[in-house]
């Protein structure tokens, strides 16, 4: 029954990262939380468990996206390099953050970014791109990867929304920037997820089917149906307007982050 509940949210996390473009962190996130709560997990580690197996199932997602944008040669690979070791680093400092942190301030810290990224959508100001701006040196761009890397572990995401604007604002054209950012979803989600399995396992987690705090049975019925849905959620984004696609969006991430505000004041 379990795994049942995880695919339906899997084909919904999919089919919804596919719609609306966006990586599917910010979606499984708050669905995961609901789901462990019905299921009576302990409270001070459901958010936890969200965060953990929302980067284990964006291993999976990352790999197909980065091929899919790597055919279309829109990843800058000397970029990934010099980002990767920081985004290893930070994304596996990120972990153990997060699991030093009490659930509610995770819900508070998780309600105002996912609160920023709503607001973002919704302005939808496209600033042109400088594209005489060269790229910061190595030794900097590892440091970004780290900072980067570190967010994305405690927002149980795959940095899509950290890097983008970062490389954009270094001159990079946006397609290059997505596509390079999905490349370095993989090193972020691979070190997240390893990071929240091994503190999890350090604190004596005590939740059925799982490693740490990362949820096998949901991080395989998620990641199978969401490989296949997300491609659907795309080929549906073509027919529709994507200036209403993003307000619908912002308005449902408008919610989930006072939602988790909510819970985080309580």
């Amino acid at each position: 029954m379990e795994l049942i509940i995880f695919l339906a949210i899997g084909a919904l996390a999919g089919f919804a990262a596919g719609l609306f473009g966006v990586g599917g962190g910010t979606i499984i996130v708050p669905i995961l939380y609901v789901v462990f709560m019905q299921m009576s997990y302990d409270p001070e580690v459901v958010m936890h468990m969200a965060l953990g197996t929302s980067l284990a199932t964006i291993i999976v997602t990352s790999i197909s996206s980065l091929m899919a944008h790597n055919k279309n040669g829109a990843v800058i690979w000397s970029v990934v390099k010099n980002l990767a070791p920081g985004l290893v680093i930070g994304s596996f400092l990120g972990a153990g953050v997060a699991a030093w942190l009490s659930g509610a301030h995770l819900q508070l810290i998780i309600g105002v970014f996912v609160i920023w990224v709503a607001y973002q959508m919704l302005a939808g100001a496209k600033k042109v791109t400088d594209q005489n701006k060269a790229l910061p040196s190595t030794t900097k761009q590892v440091f970004a990867g780290t900072g980067i890397g570190v967010a994305s572990a405690i927002f149980g995401i795959g940095g899509g929304s950290l890097t983008v604007p970062y490389l954009n604002h270094y001159g990079v054209v946006m397609q290059k920037s997505v596509g390079t950012s999905a490349a370095c979803g993989l090193p972020i989600a691979i070190a997240g997820a390893l990071g929240f399995m091994l503190f999890g396992m350090h604190d004596q987690v005590n939740v059925p089917n799982s490693i740490g705090y990362v949820h096998i049975y949901a991080f395989l019925g998620i990641s199978i149906m969401s490989f296949f849905t997300a491609k659907l959620g795309a080929k549906t984004a073509h027919a529709l307007s994507p200036s209403v696609l993003k307000k619908i969006f912002s308005v449902m991430l408008l919610i989930v982050g006072c939602f988790f505000l909510f819970k985080g004041l309580l």
